[in-house]
């Protein structure tokens, strides 16, 4: 597995290849990989003739100094579980390499509606930041497809919206949450939970799938609160915002006949780590 630093020599690495007529698969992360993570290369190496994968703390979607600081770090982790999944080259470029004329732009993407609810509410300037770092990586790779965890099902939204409107001839592929054992989602932010926090919070994953039986018998707005109930009463928990929204628009939904496609999108502190899930209902 080849490791890249600099955009002069990925600039060499993707010419080569898409002069030699092979099919790109790009993996961004911001690295401390996990299982959730190697499914997306692996999915890439199926997929494609060059696997990508860039490992990039981005610091333009941290809204909380605190939070960039503490974002786990494991380089040498990372490379070594890449080269064992079989990607072909990992980007890991410094925030100077990436963002040569600094961190600030001008340029405002037009990201939508899906941009504004939930985190983009909870998180202003998050996916400004989300957007500015992968359209870079989008032009800088020129992948044939781009694979991201549906964990982040807001940001798989935004992402399709950021290429449809700056043009970026990109096919996007959302691959299906990868949990433990015991249901939590897998997240780099699990490494930062204590032993206690970390055996309550799949407790977040149980009152998702309970919600789903629940919901056939009642409301949204009963579902909703249900759900929240539930998560707030365990200990060293408490729900930031519970939607239950258009799993298109990503807009909120108040009866179950308004859409076909409904989602449920939560965020949930457990001690002083934000995790993310979301769950489908139809």
């Amino acid at each position: 597995m080849q490791i890249i630093r600099s955009v002069a020599d990925l600039d060499a690495f993707v010419g080569r290849a898409l002069q030699q007529g092979k099919t790109i698969g790009l993996v961004p992360t911001m690295g401390a990989l996990h299982a959730g993570h190697i499914s997306l290369v692996e999915r890439a190496v199926k997929e494609n003739d060059v696997t990508l994968v860039s490992v990039f703390v981005n610091p333009t979607q941290f809204n909380n100094p605190d939070d960039l600081a503490t974002y786990p770090r494991k380089e040498e982790d990372d490379f070594r579980m890449l080269a064992e999944a079989g990607a072909t080259a990992v980007f890991a470029p410094s925030v100077e390499e990436m963002y040569p004329e600094g961190t600030q732009s001008d340029h405002q993407f037009e990201l939508g509606t899906a941009a504004e609810v939930m985190e983009g509410k909870f998180r202003p300037g998050h996916f400004q930041g989300v957007a500015q770092v992968v359209s870079r990586l989008f032009r800088l790779c020129r992948p044939t497809r781009a694979y991201f965890g549906e964990k982040d099902f807001q940001q798989i939204a935004v992402i399709r919206n950021m290429v449809a409107s700056e043009h970026i001839d990109v096919e996007i592929v959302p691959v299906p949450i990868k949990r433990a054992d015991d249901g939590l989602a897998l997240s780099s932010r699990n490494a930062l939970l204590t032993p206690e926090q970390r055996k309550v919070a799949p407790e977040i994953h149980a009152a998702l799938k309970y919600s789903v039986e629940y919901a056939k018998d009642h409301s949204v707005r009963a579902t909703h609160d249900t759900v929240v109930e539930r998560i707030n009463a365990v200990p060293h928990m408490e729900v930031e915002y519970y939607e239950i929204v258009d799993g298109r628009t990503l807009l909120p939904v108040e009866e179950w006949s308004e859409s076909p496609d409904i989602v449920g999108c939560i965020t949930v502190y457990c001690g002083k780590v934000r995790l993310i899930d979301n769950i489908r209902y139809k």
